[in-house]
């Protein structure tokens, strides 16, 4: 790896961790659907303004259908989890949680392929609920019922991320990157609508509020995937996938930095070892040929 790629690398963890503050800071005050709601609707306007400045034709209208359920799956209901998980959650809790995509992955084509974990993976899988349990369950802090349901949301969201993976890779054989990712930011604005009107603040938001979802649009949706698509391409997706281990890192620093959260050994521990369970997850196995089609999914159209 270049160190352009590697300085594009670590831009890409840069922003994807910082996607946890800001919804740290903004669903609290806009609410979990609104959030979500104007992050991937002004995402989807940036990216569909950058496909006409570059006169790059994306025949989105022809694919409606598919975009919508990837919306859905893969950006509209993850993204509403991790904001209703971090009305209670840390930011830093959040980013580390939402490192098990991977192991969620595996999950999902062991059910949708009958694709056969392997020993490794499955290695992987039992370590990195070792290192839920570390995280969540020896922590100073009282674990309440809340709380729980905090960490469920997180899960589900990461187990979402699984699904849409795997299903973004199927549905886009054929087309461009910035047409998969503009698809399915409009996909995820439609599907939410309907909720985004009914669930809409009362109030208006503060600056913090709109500046952190623009930092949420721009930056962590429309930026980001420019520089995971230019990775995709210069390196290669088995390389790009090492942004996994770098982007809950990012969430620490930026929680720690701007949101004062305290940072416990068991935070640190679980990190550890929910990042050895990636590592085990991603290896590949001699038996496995789809091996980089799904470390590719791995991280289609995140936070």
């Amino acid at each position: 790896m270049s160190r352009k790629d590697l300085g594009t690398l670590l831009l890409l963890a840069f922003a994807w961790g910082a996607s946890f503050l800001f919804m740290r800071i903004a669903s609290p005050e806009l609410g979990p659907v609104f959030t979500t709601e104007l992050r991937v609707t002004l995402a989807a306007a940036v990216l569909l303004v950058y496909a006409a400045v570059k006169r790059q034709k994306l025949g989105i209208w022809r694919h409606w259908k598919p975009f919508l359920l990837l919306g859905a799956v893969n950006a509209a209901l993850p993204f509403t989890l991790i904001c209703l998980a971090e009305l209670h959650l840390s930011a830093s809790l959040a980013a580390i949680l939402n490192a098990t995509t991977p192991m969620f992955t595996a999950l999902a084509a062991w059910g949708i392929r009958q694709e056969k974990p392997g020993f490794s993976k499955s290695a992987g899988l039992v370590t990195g609920l070792l290192g839920v349990a570390v995280l969540v369950g020896w922590s100073p802090v009282p674990v309440e019922g809340r709380v729980l349901l905090s960490v469920f949301f997180s899960l589900g969201a990461a187990l979402s991320y699984g699904f849409g993976g795997l299903y973004a890779s199927r549905v886009g054989r054929g087309l461009e990157p910035l047409t998969l990712a503009a698809g399915q930011q409009l996909g995820a604005a439609v599907v939410l609508l309907p909720l985004a009107v009914i669930f809409a603040p009362r109030h208006l938001p503060s600056a913090a509020a709109v500046y952190s979802v623009l930092g949420l649009s721009i930056i962590c949706t429309s930026a980001a995937y420019l520089l995971y698509f230019r990775l995709i391409r210069n390196v290669g997706p088995v390389k790009t996938v090492s942004v996994t281990f770098l982007v809950p890192v990012f969430g620490i620093v930026w929680g720690v930095i701007f949101l004062h959260e305290q940072v416990y050994t068991n935070t640190l521990a679980g990190l550890l070892i929910i990042l050895l369970s990636v590592t085990l997850v991603n290896r590949r196995s001699k038996s496995t040929h789809n091996g980089g089609k799904a470390e590719k999914s791995v991280r289609q159209a995140r936070q």
